[in-house]
Order: structure tokens, then C-alpha cells, then sequence
């Protein structure tokens, strides 16, 4: 019995993924509830913490800004597929789902982690210090499809409410999809030295030994496996959520905002990790890396999705929620161009994440 312990311990990544696939299997044709829903929600947070770190095995191996573009892409691929699976299941009360979600994602990303990422690094040497250049076009990015997806459909006039049309929503997922890749291309080759540590750590992951090849396919395939795990765990527990949200009396768009928190949980902790190792540009890559990867992935696939779910799809913000997003956008952009933050702009951030957490159950 110490044996298995001890040998869970060490090789818990390789094993929970796993127990996770199993425990959806059993579950998949019942209707959970009571106790089984904690022991769902368990191997759902144990999946997701997985697959982040099989995520940063294989970020390790390509290196950086790689390593940043797997996180992000990996957490979206989660994001995503919670979000399909509530509104394939939802009916016309999830129209607005999808909105709720990518907003609550870039909140949460451009406030809270970006926040918490200066937070600690200026603690950690007084001063964050960040690439303004790779930061600042990152920034930029996030502004341009948050108001291409989010904004206009508010004041767009071809259909009533605050929704695309047909023709609109493919626009904004051809544009979303189209900038994305483009901003990859300039991270990845063109310009990869913008989006890397100004100030080279001295516990950097460059100085140990990358994993081999074979550790790094082998997360690969687990880091997939847990992904899946994730989307039908997740799928099994929305019920719950929808229901917990219902009876605390708390608006339905809190249910967006519950996805995103349990989704980028893990993207936060990598983002504290790094930046407690100096490598605050790093985190902010993980920030606006998520941020962007929410919208221009998720956009294009709501935009298939539409093919077979019928319904209205909600994605024009309201009043308050822009105006939260234009002070994110003004407040980030002053914070980005002088290329370092103390506790102050930290601080900023982290009220601006809260004041979106308390508008959000309490509109």
C-alpha cells in the first residue's frame, strides 16, 4: 500500500488523467449528484492540473515563446469545449453563454492574472520589469478582437438585439481567427525576442536539461487525454453549476464567470510560478496569451457551432461590462509602455478584477 503510494505520488500526472477517463466513463450514463459530484469535481480540478503540467513539459522541450503558446492554446481547447457542451445542452437560456465566458476569460487575464503576475514580481525585486514591445502589441491584439467580437454586435443594426447577423458572425470568426494567427507568426518567427525575460532568471528552465523526446511525446499524449477528461467532466458537472448559481440567487451570467475561474485556475498558478522566478514577462505572455486564445479560437468555433445549435447567440456586451473593458484596455496600455510596474499598477489590476467579480454577482 506505501508502494502505490509513494508511487502515485510521484507519477500523479501520469495516473490522474487516467483515473479521470475512467471516473467519466462510470458517470457518463447517470445523473450525478450529492457526493458523486464532488468526486467529479475533484478529477475534473486533478485533470486540469494535469494537463497544464504535461503542458509545461512540452513548453520546456520548444522552449520559449512556445511554451507560453501551448498553455494558452491547451486552457482554450478546455474553454472551449465547456462552452459547446453547456450550449449544445442549454437551449435558448445559454444565447448568452459564450459571451459570458470569453469576457469573464478576459478579465480574468488581463486584470487578475496580469495583477497578480506584477504583484509578485515587484515584491519579489521591487520592480517587475516586462518587453513593452511584445507586451504592448499583445495588448493591442486582445483590445482589437474583444471589440470586434464583443463590442460592435451591441450596436450593430442588421439584426435586433444585441447579436450578429449570419454574415457578421462569420466576419468576426474569419478576423478573430485570421489575427490570431497573425500575432503567432510575429510571437513565434518574426519577432520571438520580444516576448522574452528582459532579465534572465537564475533558476531559468533554460539551464536544466530539456526533457527527452520520449517524455515529451508521452505528455503530449497525456496532455490530450486529460483534455478530454476535462470537456466531459466538466460537461457531467455543469448541471450542478447552473443549479448552484440558481440557488444562490446569484444572475446567469455568474455561470460564465464560474466556467472561466475553474478554467484558468491553473494558467494563474503557472503565471505566480514564473513570476516568483523572475520571468514576469513569461506570465504576461500566459495572460494575454489566454486572453487572445479565448477569443479568436472560441469566436470561429461558436461560429461552426451555429450550423447545428439553433437558437440566438448573445455576444454585444452591456453598458457596464464596456466600460470595465475600456478602463482594462487604457488602464494595460499605461501600465505596458514603460516596460516595468511596481505594486501600484499590481494593485490596479487586482481592483479592476474585483470590481468585475462584484458586478458580476451583484450587477
Amino acid at each position: 500500500m506505501e508502494v502505490m503510494m509513494r508511487l502515485l505520488t510521484r507519477h500523479w500526472t501520469t495516473f490522474v488523467p487516467l483515473i479521470a477517463l475512467v471516473v467519466l466513463a462510470i458517470a457518463w450514463f447517470t445523473h450525478p449528484s450529492g457526493p458523486v459530484v464532488i468526486v467529479l469535481v475533484l478529477a475534473l480540478a486533478g485533470a486540469t492540473l494535469a494537463a497544464v503540467q504535461h503542458a509545461e513539459v512540452v513548453a520546456h522541450r520548444v522552449g520559449e515563446p512556445f511554451g507560453s503558446l501551448v498553455l494558452a492554446v491547451a486552457v482554450t481547447v478546455i474553454e472551449v469545449g465547456l462552452i459547446l457542451t453547456l450550449m449544445a445542452s442549454g437551449g435558448p437560456e445559454a444565447s448568452s453563454l459564450a459571451r459570458d465566458t470569453v469576457f469573464a476569460a478576459v478579465m480574468i487575464t488581463c486584470n487578475g492574472i496580469f495583477g497578480l503576475s506584477l504583484l509578485v514580481g515587484a515584491l519579489r525585486r521591487r520592480v517587475a520589469v516586462f518587453n513593452a514591445e511584445g507586451t504592448g502589441a499583445a495588448l493591442a491584439t486582445v483590445a482589437t478582437l474583444a471589440t470586434l467580437s464583443l463590442v460592435l454586435p451591441t450596436f450593430t443594426t442588421s439584426k435586433p438585439g444585441p447579436e450578429f447577423s449570419g454574415s457578421q458572425l462569420a466576419f468576426a470568426a474569419v478576423a478573430s481567427l485570421l489575427l490570431y494567427g497573425l500575432f503567432v507568426t510575429v510571437q513565434t518567427i518574426r519577432h520571438p525576442d520580444d516576448f522574452r525575460p528582459v532579465e534572465q532568471a537564475e533558476d531559468d528552465d533554460e539551464h536544466h536539461e530539456p526533457p527527452s523526446l520520449r517524455s515529451t511525446v508521452l505528455s503530449l499524449v497525456l496532455l490530450v487525454v486529460a483534455l478530454v477528461g476535462v470537456v466531459g467532466l466538466a460537461k457531467m458537472v455543469s448541471p450542478a453549476i447552473e443549479n448552484g448559481v440558481h440557488a444562490a440567487g446569484l444572475p446567469r451570467s455568474a455561470v460564465g464567470v464560474v466556467i472561466a475561474l475553474l478554467v484558468l485556475l491553473p494558467e494563474t498558478l503557472a503565471a505566480v510560478r514564473s513570476a516568483r522566478r523572475d520571468r514576469v514577462q513569461i506570465s504576461l505572455n500566459l495572460a494575454l496569451g489566454s486572453a487572445m486564445a479565448s477569443i479568436g479560437l472560441t469566436i470561429p468555433a461558436i461560429a461552426i457551432a451555429t450550423l447545428w445549435i439553433s437558437g440566438p447567440l448573445t455576444l454585444g456586451l452591456g453598458a457596464t461590462q464596456m466600460v470595465l473593458l475600456a478602463l482594462t484596455v487604457v488602464v494595460g496600455a499605461l501600465t505596458v509602455v514603460p516596460g516595468r510596474a511596481t505594486l501600484l499598477q499590481g494593485g490596479v489590476h487586482l481592483v479592476l478584477f474585483a470590481a468585475f467579480v462584484f458586478l458580476a454577482v451583484s450587477p
